[in-house]
């Protein structure tokens, strides 16, 4: 059976449908289906506080790993993202790195700031709130970037990847809601940038280490997303609010992200713009941020740096955020790859080939177009 190869055919299918799947277990239930109930029971499963029996909450490892585990198997994935961080890239590809990597985020907050400004910044308009339009906005989908711009794009247009690495979990967002406001005190970030912080440490100290830790980065995907499903319910992607919200922030991240990234690029003199198009997405583990920032909020409201309203306020819009944003992935893995191809055809008839590199005698050490303009 080809499971691995249909799940991957959706959008951010390995975040997305395992998500859907918790989801909708979560949604069976909690209708508390007297049969259901009956044969639980009947196992010696313990009855919850309110006196159900429910599948998911059966107790042992089973309830630790399919409903229990988002914050801890987040935790491991935002460790092993951290050690993929590569400190040592090439110049251009550190440059286009860092110019997509701040467009992304600038577009990102300058949206989320003036949406906070005219509208309530936690139910806005559609349920759409500032942490849904941050989250959604600057995180990208590095997969898919890195599938674009190495059949559009060229070297140092991926070599950007190891940069734009820095908007893969919940620091930006953090971040973000800092100066817009929210109050986290210091121990917040550091409770929940840590992991990522001790992944880059020994991710760089040693290649062995980075190596090791590299399939984690995938492999934690479709475990944390069951378990964020299994605390949500499925009614949420079906509300039209919802998927408003959702369908709202992918064309505001497509749309506004990459015309940003397009612009900076037509500032630094750069001739093809693949890469802004490639990055206009929305990854699907930002659908895991949500729940991050409730973690940082539960550290605040502990630490009396925030109030009991706002640690509720954030914990009652973490399911919704995650649906807006899973709608935003699946949109915006159709609209970047589309967006890409049309620009590959009209920077050709421009003369532009995006796959060549512009950069004479100055290009990354050891590429093939260095190699060839040496030689000439």
């Amino acid at each position: 059976m080809r499971i691995k190869d249909t799940i991957e055919k959706v959008p951010g299918g390995m975040m997305v449908v395992p998500l859907l799947l918790g989801a909708a277990l979560n949604t069976i239930d909690q209708l508390h289906i007297p049969v259901v109930m009956n044969v639980l029971k009947a196992l010696g499963t313990a009855p919850t506080d309110d006196g159900y029996y429910e599948f998911l909450r059966i107790g042992g490892f089973s309830q630790e790993l399919f409903k229990d585990s988002a914050l801890v198997l987040i935790a491991l994935f935002l460790f092993c993202v951290g050690s993929q961080m590569n400190l040592k890239v090439g110049g251009v590809a550190l440059k286009k790195g860092v110019l997509l990597t701040s467009s992304k985020y600038l577009a990102g907050l300058s949206v989320g700031m003036t949406f906070g400004f005219f509208f309530d910044p936690w139910s806005g308009i559609f349920g759409l709130s500032t942490l849904a339009i941050i989250a959604g906005m600057t995180n990208s989908n590095s997969g898919m970037y890195a599938a674009l711009t190495g059949q559009y794009g060229n070297r140092s247009d991926v070599g950007g990847l190891s940069i734009l690495a820095i908007n893969d979990g919940p620091f930006l967002t953090l971040v973000s809601l800092g100066m817009l406001g929210t109050a986290f005190p210091l121990i917040a970030f550091i409770a929940v940038l840590l992991p990522i912080g001790i992944g880059m440490l020994l991710g760089n100290l040693d290649p062995k280490i980075r190596e090791f830790l590299k399939p984690g980065e995938s492999l934690t995907i479709p475990f944390f997303a069951f378990s964020l499903g299994a605390g949500m319910n499925l009614a949420n992607f079906f509300n039209p609010a919802v998927l408003a919200g959702g369908l709202t922030l992918a064309i505001l991240t497509f749309v506004l992200s990459g015309g940003f990234g397009i612009l900076v690029f037509k500032l630094f003199k750069e001739k093809s713009y693949i890469a802004p198009i490639s990055e206009a997405s929305t990854a699907g583990n930002a659908a895991a941020t949500p729940a991050a920032i409730a973690a940082a909020a539960s550290v605040a409201v502990g630490s009396g740096a925030m109030t009991a309203a706002e640690f509720e306020a954030i914990q009652n819009i973490v399911p919704i955020a995650t649906a807006q944003i899973s709608v935003s992935t699946i949109t915006t893995s159709l609209l970047c790859p589309l967006g890409v191809i049309l620009m590959d055809k009209y920077q050709r008839r421009k003369g532009i080939d995006g796959t060549k590199e512009d950069l004479g005698l100055k290009g990354i050490e050891g590429t093939t177009d260095t190699k060839q303009a040496a030689s000439n």
